[in-house]
């Protein structure tokens, strides 16, 4: 199983500093790759760490001119936030500039807030998935591009540049989202409130899904987020158990941390936790 790390981009810890910091540090430990989230409005009860939350794309854009070898991966952009032809533009030019370490991806949202801010509709989202990442792979590989759907129209044209070969995921924990990652993306996200216990599940459900549309689920990528908010020795625990259910990739992250990823957090305090959980699960450290 592969560990990555939350790059800082909620709260007081997410200045340019800290997140070269980390990054770079993250990097030289071994680390497999750097995770950022979307959150565009805080509701007055939202958790501390959806408070203030710089863009996941410009944080990985600004940290790609700072490492040269980690991975970069965002979980997850909402796909009704945005047309899918602005979010091939800004995912392609992030891929090429990255040198092609981008992992895409990409869910359908849960705030009515943000649905209400950006001017979007909860209708058909399961429908509007799947022609979303239908167009988004005409762009990232057709010549022309030519596309009339339910949702989505798109006169007869090119886009260029392209990017190499990113990966993308999407999320979800419904059974009907589970199945689609398993039909038609490169494998699966899981949310920061999925129960660690229904991990396995979820991906049973996602192969199943996979063999249906003869598609190898062997090749599919099962990536978790871990919140890094108990004990090293439970979080030792809980990778075990995450690597037993199947999952491939998971990344701690301090960022869902209320004493990390809150603006009232004291950054230095951030840093340093950072640097003994960076040192603590160093994959060179267990190898």
């Amino acid at each position: 199983m592969l560990i990555g790390f939350g790059a800082p981009n909620s709260g007081s810890w997410a200045t340019p500093a800290i997140m070269t910091r980390v990054a770079q540090r993250a990097e030289e430990l071994g680390y497999h790759s750097l995770w950022t989230f979307q959150r565009l409005l805080s509701g007055p009860d939202w958790l501390p760490q959806y408070r203030s939350v710089q863009d996941p794309l410009v944080t990985l854009a600004f940290l790609a001119a700072q490492t040269s070898r980690i991975g970069l991966g965002v979980a997850v952009l909402n796909m009704p936030f945005a047309s899918p032809v602005l979010t091939a533009k800004q995912l392609t030019s992030l891929d090429i500039v990255s040198g092609g370490r981008l992992t895409i991806g990409l869910g359908n949202g849960w705030s009515d807030e943000e649905f209400q801010a950006v001017g979007a509709s909860k209708e058909g989202l399961g429908k509007r998935a799947e022609e979303y990442l239908l167009l988004l792979r005409k762009l990232f590989r057709d010549e022309f591009i030519e596309h009339e759907g339910r949702f989505y129209s798109v006169p007869r044209s090119t886009f260029e540049p392209k990017p190499g070969s990113p990966p993308i995921l999407l999320g979800g924990s419904a059974p009907s989202a589970l199945r689609r990652a398993g039909r038609l993306a490169d494998g699966w996200v899981s949310s920061s409130r999925t129960d660690l216990a229904a991990i396995a599940e979820a991906i049973g459900i996602i192969k199943l899904a996979a063999e249906g549309a003869g598609r190898d689920p062997g090749q599919l990528r099962f990536v978790t987020r871990k919140p890094m908010v108990s004990s090293f020795g439970q979080t030792r625990e809980d990778l075990a158990q995450l690597q037993e259910a199947g999952v491939t990739e998971v990344f701690l992250d301090l960022n869902f941390n209320p004493e990390v990823g809150s603006p009232d957090a004291d950054p230095a305090s951030s840093l340093e936790l950072a640097e003994q959980v960076l040192e603590e699960f160093s994959p060179r450290r267990q190898s």
